[in-house]
């Protein structure tokens, strides 16, 4: 895929005007009162997965609703209060897999829980946490449009308010600094560390890598990469619900959380990424009221900047994380 998005020049300078509800904080506040009247009830049961340098716990929390989220914690052995911590969250598709493929943050010195994606976990690495949804409209195959008719009924509600809890599940653990925790992820995982930094005041640190879930109107008319195509495909057949669907979206786009957030953060971007614009990922970063950074890979795809990115988070974790 070559350039085909916005100059650098211009990517460097572009806010658009997003959809923001006027009630947007109202929503959120109330969807995450409701969770929250669930006790946590965070529990950590250690697993034998073969690691003799890292100590690794099966994890289970109440996400949205209440519902029973599962996760991994792993964490340095013989490890002593208090650590920093990273809170992962999973690209589309994927699932929580086994603690073996998640080694790079509590092999650098870090607790680190990954949260498994509800309904998810299929596609590409296994999942072991169902969705219950609250809404069940006609959905082309994917999430994207799952419940899409209401922000009350959207996939993304359960899933963003499961990311919140997430972090609040990782406190919970006696290892971890509460003052001390960072989100991160790609794609996805970037767009829900995206939405976490806009609802949980006092992060530390967020690292989104080429995040998903962001500037939704834009994504669709200049992409016809799956997933966002997904909503693409199901305006075609719904042709009366344009408006009602991107209202249902802005109370989830990345955009909106970014404009709230305080939270120092660096983001990543391809500048040939086909799956997330460039142009989308720009929109939440500019957006940013906090200390920040981009790193940009300009021959690259949406794989973004691989393990040479990730070098650079373990670099710049440290340096804002005290490891």
């Amino acid at each position: 895929m070559p350039l085909f998005d916005l100059s650098q020049e211009q990517l460097k300078t572009y806010q658009p005007q997003v959809r923001e509800p006027a009630d947007f904080d109202a929503f959120w506040q109330r969807t995450l009162a409701e969770a929250r009247a669930h006790p946590l009830d965070a529990v950590f049961e250690p697993v034998d997965h073969a690691l003799t340098t890292l100590d690794a716990f099966d994890v289970t929390f109440s996400g949205y609703g209440g519902q029973r989220i599962k996760g991994w914690f792993i964490a340095p052995r013989g490890a002593s209060a208090p650590l920093p911590c990273i809170v992962e969250y999973i690209g589309y598709g994927g699932g929580r897999g086994f603690p073996l493929q998640w080694l790079s943050w509590p092999s650098a010195g870090y607790a680190y829980l990954v949260m498994d994606t509800r309904g998810q976990g299929g596609a590409w690495s296994r999942g072991d946490t169902p969705d219950i949804p609250d809404g069940a409209n006609p959905a082309v195959p994917g999430y994207m449009t799952q419940g899409i008719w209401s922000p009350e009924t959207y996939y993304y509600r359960r899933l963003m308010t499961d990311a919140v809890r997430a972090v609040e599940a990782a406190r919970a653990h006696p290892l971890v600094d509460a003052s001390r925790v960072a989100v991160a992820g790609g794609s996805q995982g970037g767009g829900l560390a995206v939405a976490a930094a806009g609802l949980v005041d006092d992060l530390a640190l967020a690292m989104p890598e080429v995040p998903f879930l962001c500037h939704f109107e834009r994504a669709i008319e200049i992409t016809d990469e799956n997933p966002y195509s997904e909503i693409m495909r199901y305006l075609r057949h719904h042709r009366d619900r344009r408006e009602q669907v991107l209202t249902t979206l802005s109370y989830f786009d990345g955009v909106n959380f970014a404009k709230r957030s305080k939270v120092r953060a660096i983001y990543s971007v391809g500048l040939m990424d086909s799956i997330c614009p460039p142009s989308t990922v720009y929109a939440a970063y500019n957006a940013l009221n906090a200390p920040k950074a981009m790193e940009v890979y300009y021959y690259n795809n949406h794989e973004g900047g691989g393990p040479d990115h990730k070098l650079k988070l373990l670099h710049y974790a440290r340096q804002h994380l005290e490891v």
